[in-house]
C-alpha cells in the first residue's frame, strides 16, 4: 500500500471534518495559500522546516488530528526531527566575568556559634533527665493496659471476589515496534499511559481498567496483543489509526 503524504493526511482529515480551507485559516490564523501548500506538499509557500512543523501542528489540531503524532509522521518522512541548536552558537564564552575576592573565614562568628551549641547541649542534658523519668513511667503505665479490648471485633479481610471483579475489568495491551513509530495510549478518562516514539524492537505494555485508547502514527509499524490475544494489523504502512479496546469477555458458562 502506498504511503499517504502529510498533505494528503491533512486534506482528508479536513474534508472528513466538513471544514473548508477558509475555515481552517480562520481557526489557525494561517494564510489560505500556506494551507493549500501544506495539503499539496508544496513547500514553496512557507519558509523553513521550523515553520513547516508549526503550521502542520496547528492545522492538524484544527482538523481533529493529534498534533504531536502528525508532526512525528512528518519527521519520519523527512529524515527525523531537527537537531537542537548547540549552546555555543547562542552564548559566547570568551566574555570575562569578574568575581568578588574571596574573603577569609569569620573566626569570631564561628567561635560564637560553637559556644552557643555547647550551652544549648548542656541545658538539654540537665532538663532531659527529669523528662526521661516521666516518659518511662508513662510507657510502663501504658504497657499495663490491654492493647486490644477483649470483645473488639476483628476487621474482616477484603473478599476475594472484589479482586476478581477488578481483574475482569482490566485491559492489557502489549505493543511491539517492528519499526520506530509514534504511539500514544490513554485510559478511558484520558490519562496518558504511554506517549512517544517506540524504537524498533522495543516493547511496551499498558494496563487500565475498562478501556484503553490507542493512537498509532504508522499502523503497520507495530504488532499488538490485547488481553493475551494477537490482533491483526490495524492499518497499512504510514496510515494513522485510532482504536479503543475493552476488557476480555468472560467465558460462557
Amino acid at each position: 500500500m502506498e504511503e499517504q503524504s502529510i498533505g494528503a493526511v491533512l486534506a482528508a482529515a479536513r474534508q472528513s471534518s466538513g471544514l473548508t480551507v477558509e475555515q481552517v485559516s480562520e481557526a489557525t490564523n494561517i494564510r489560505e495559500a500556506i494551507i493549500h501548500g501544506l495539503e499539496q506538499d508544496d513547500d514553496s509557500q512557507y519558509g523553513g522546516d521550523f515553520y513547516t512543523r508549526g503550521h502542520i501542528k496547528a492545522v492538524a489540531k484544527a482538523v481533529g488530528l493529534d498534533p504531536e503524532a502528525t508532526v512525528h509522521l512528518y519527521d519520519q518522512r523527512h529524515g527525523g526531527a531537527p537537531r537542537p541548536m548547540a549552546a555555543s552558537a547562542v552564548f559566547q564564552a570568551d566574555r570575562k566575568i569578574n568575581l568578588r575576592e574571596r574573603r577569609g573565614p569569620n573566626w569570631s562568628m564561628a567561635l560564637g556559634v560553637a559556644l552557643a551549641i555547647v550551652v544549648v547541649f548542656g541545658m538539654m542534658r540537665v532538663l532531659g533527665g527529669a523528662s526521661d523519668e516521666v516518659r518511662t513511667a508513662d510507657v510502663q503505665a501504658a504497657s499495663a493496659r490491654p492493647s486490644v479490648p477483649p470483645n473488639s471485633p476483628i476487621a474482616e479481610k477484603p473478599k476475594k471476589h472484589a479482586a476478581g471483579k477488578a481483574a475482569q475489568r482490566m485491559v492489557t495491551i502489549r505493543i511491539k515496534a517492528k519499526r520506530s513509530s509514534y504511539v500514544q495510549a490513554q485510559d478511558g478518562k484520558g490519562r496518558k499511559l504511554f506517549e512517544g516514539t517506540l524504537k524498533a524492537g522495543k516493547t511496551s505494555t499498558v494496563r487500565a481498567e475498562d478501556k484503553v485508547n490507542l493512537l498509532l502514527a504508522d499502523a503497520s509499524a507495530v504488532s499488538l496483543q490485547v488481553n493475551g490475544k494477537k490482533v491483526a494489523p490495524l492499518g497499512g504502512k504510514g496510515e494513522m489509526v485510532r482504536r479503543s479496546f475493552g476488557p476480555a469477555k468472560p467465558p460462557a458458562r
